[in-house]
């Protein structure tokens, strides 16, 4: 089913963009919550009267995103966790203690933002990138140590 978003998401694209997804995700999703519109002739009309004011709030994201990027440029987060004598974790560090770690330096990110593909379960420094956006993915490190 073709769809028009009237706002980004990052799975499917940014706003404006026309889509193609499966009926029930746009049936049960996307259309109750005014995520998306048909993709209608009507409705691609009334997209290109709105286009300017899309960019607009387009350019808005991304600037409020690449900010965000500059201040996660370079940080460094420590995260205490038990070990074995074989410097192996007894658990693991999750994107949920990146994300407290975050927190306590008064930088707010959600859970879905981290880009850690596996558990880390070593003691180590590690770089995880974080999506702030569609391409702007800013890498914090995370120093995991014995507590």
């Amino acid at each position: 089913m073709k769809i028009i978003l009237t706002e980004s998401i990052d799975s499917l694209g940014l706003i404006g963009a026309e889509v193609e997804v499966a009926k029930g995700y746009a049936r049960n999703f996307l259309l109750p919550r005014r995520k998306a519109v048909l993709a209608t002739d009507s409705n691609r009309a009334a997209l290109a009267n709105q286009k300017a004011k899309l960019e607009l709030q387009i350019a808005k994201e991304r600037a409020v995103a690449e900010e965000m990027a500059q201040r996660l440029a370079g940080v460094s987060v420590t995260v205490a966790a038990k070990v074995s004598d074989a410097d192996r974790l007894y658990g693991s560090v999750g994107v949920r203690e990146i994300v407290d770690a975050l927190a306590a330096k008064d930088i707010t990110v959600e859970k879905r933002m981290v880009l850690l593909t596996e558990p880390i379960k070593t003691i180590g420094t590690f770089e995880v990138p974080i999506r702030i956006y569609t391409d702007v993915e800013p890498v914090i490190t995370v120093n995991v140590s014995a507590e």
